[in-house]
């Protein structure tokens, strides 16, 4: 009789991945182990899910993407990788596309939108004694002009 022993080839439990109900709109946290020197660590990168890719074969990948600071980050995750510790769904929400790839170009233009609305200062944050020396000097020559014009006009009215 021959026997036969499992051999793991990967340290994921690959039937509970492939059993992950991960749609794209969903709102998803992947804690994820980063290496740094000898420590490890969990990060999690939480954001919305624009692309499930692949379906559950080996090779599938999801893309994940959040707003850090009004820049958009994206990241993009192999199904099957033993760094992902686990992955949680925070929000499901409905919608009607399969990739959601659209809301780079929305989440643009509303930064561009806020742009637009900032004002612009003309304040000097630093100046060097010598500008200001400058700044001075041009200003008690226009207020002497401004004065002997002044004095002009009265002498040619009297």
């Amino acid at each position: 009789m021959v026997v036969v022993e499992k051999i793991n080839f990967s340290p994921v439990n690959i039937k509970d991945r492939r059993q992950l109900d991960m749609r794209s709109g969903d709102v998803i946290r992947v804690w994820q182990r980063v290496k740094e020197g000898n420590k490890s660590r969990l990060q999690a990168f939480e954001g919305l899910v624009l692309a499930r890719k692949h379906g559950r074969e080996p090779g599938a990948t999801f893309t994940v993407r959040k707003e850090v600071g009004g820049i958009g980050v994206e990241r993009i995750f192999p199904l099957y990788s033993p760094t992902i510790e686990k992955i949680e769904l925070v929000r499901r929400s409905k919608v009607r596309r399969a990739k959601l790839y659209y809301i780079r170009e929305k989440a643009a233009r509303a930064a561009r939108k806020k742009m637009k609305q900032m004002r612009v200062m003309d304040e000097v944050m630093l100046e060097t004694k010598e500008e200001k020396a400058e700044e001075k000097k041009g200003e008690e020559a226009e207020k002497k002009e401004s004065f002997d014009a002044a004095q002009d006009k009265e002498s040619k009215g009297k």
